[in-house]
């Protein structure tokens, strides 16, 4: 069943400016999947074709016929760079099975993202707290890890702080593109947003997170009405006229309502009732979205599907998408559920195998992880 997305604004945060705070929540915002239960070396040799490149890891089709994700964070930005992986090339890969995608964000991996200035006595507090979120996070206790993180904060922002350089007020508004749309900030605007943007440098030198929050908050309401031009909402017509839909004439007033209440709630920084309106709005233009055919849905797989289990997909496939059509959920979940069935022992089959590399060899060229 396809759900309407509802897009917010992108909040411009220290990090654009070169300053932010690390924290090991950062690199685990993936949904942690479990590889097959295999039997692999602790470390093995992996020969195959690149597939896919996402910066520090990739994922490979091995001569074997294995898929594998290969985390590369071991290795320094320099040595990727002259890896110059390309989808299609053939690498040889040398490294350890993990578990889970979250064992790859290490102590080590965490620590290349630390100021070079930090103590060993300090790297060594960071360590110890490093070590129990990962424990905390194995327990499902996030709550603990948050408040495990916010100790981390403590530890490490002196030293960000310290190092950070910001950019100029011009460097800082070029960076929103506003001239690329030949948008022009009054004189006055301009004098004020300098002012307020000076204001909030040195309270963030100085470690008065709130006030500087605060301070934050008032630089983007005066440049406000600037992003409405650079960024023009959506109205309803338009977002409906991106979408492939079937909306009988009597729906639509209820739809438009709802989809304009719901943006001035996001505006309105409403969360509540933002959550509720895009609620009420998803679960009324459901019905109308037109279901992919059977042909493109199964192409989204990379594996051969027997015929016998491609004849009963479709068949539960048709039977599903036209029960959501109907808003009868309770009856499709069923149909679902059943597809799901079918298609686990494939899906079980083809998940990748989770490798953190230490030796990958590339165009002839050998290189070795720096931890």
């Amino acid at each position: 069943m396809k759900k309407t997305i509802k897009k917010s604004w992108m909040i411009v945060s220290a990090l654009t400016i070169g300053m932010a705070v690390f924290t090991p929540h950062q690199a685990e915002a993936t949904t942690a999947k479990t590889t097959n239960e295999i039997t692999v070396k602790a470390e093995q040799q992996i020969k195959g074709t690149i597939k896919s490149v996402y910066g520090d890891s990739i994922t490979i089709k091995g001569k074997d016929g294995k898929n594998y994700y290969i985390d590369l964070q071991k290795f320094s930005d320099k040595q990727l760079e002259k890896m110059n992986l390309v989808e299609g090339q053939e690498i040889s890969v040398e490294g350890s099975l993990v578990q889970d995608y979250s064992d790859f964000y290490t102590f080590d991996v965490y620590k290349k993202s630390l100021p070079k200035e930090i103590t060993k006595e300090d790297l060594a507090k960071l360590e110890k707290l490093f070590n129990q979120t990962k424990k905390l996070e194995k327990e499902d206790k996030y709550d603990e890890v948050e408040k495990v993180n916010l100790e981390m904060d403590k530890i490490t922002k002196p030293y960000i702080l310290a190092s950070w350089v910001p950019v100029s007020f011009e460097e800082f508004i070029e960076e929103y593109g506003f001239s690329e749309k030949n948008i022009v900030i009054k004189e006055k605007d301009e004098k004020q947003l300098k002012d307020i943007y000076q204001q909030w440098i040195k309270l963030e030198k100085s470690g008065n997170e709130e006030n500087a929050q605060e301070k934050f908050d008032e630089f983007q309401k005066v440049l406000q009405p600037y992003l409405d031009v650079l960024n023009p909402p959506l109205t309803f017509e338009e977002y409906i006229s991106d979408l492939e839909l079937d909306i009988p004439a009597e729906a639509m007033p209820k739809l438009k309502t709802l989809y304009n209440d719901a943006k001035k709630a996001d505006k309105d920084n409403n969360d509540q009732l933002s959550e509720k309106l895009w609620g009420e709005f998803d679960e009324m233009i459901n019905p109308y979205f037109k279901p992919l055919s059977f042909e493109d849905y199964l192409s989204n797989f990379e594996f051969e599907i027997k015929a016998d289990d491609q004849k009963q997909l479709k068949k539960l496939y048709e039977e599903a998408t036209a029960l959501d059509k109907k808003g009868d959920y309770e009856k499709s979940n069923e149909k679902w559920d059943a597809i799901d069935k079918i298609l686990n022992p494939y899906l079980e089959a083809n998940k990748e195998i989770l490798i953190s590399a230490s030796k990958v060899t590339i165009n002839g060229k050998v290189y070795i992880s720096k931890h």
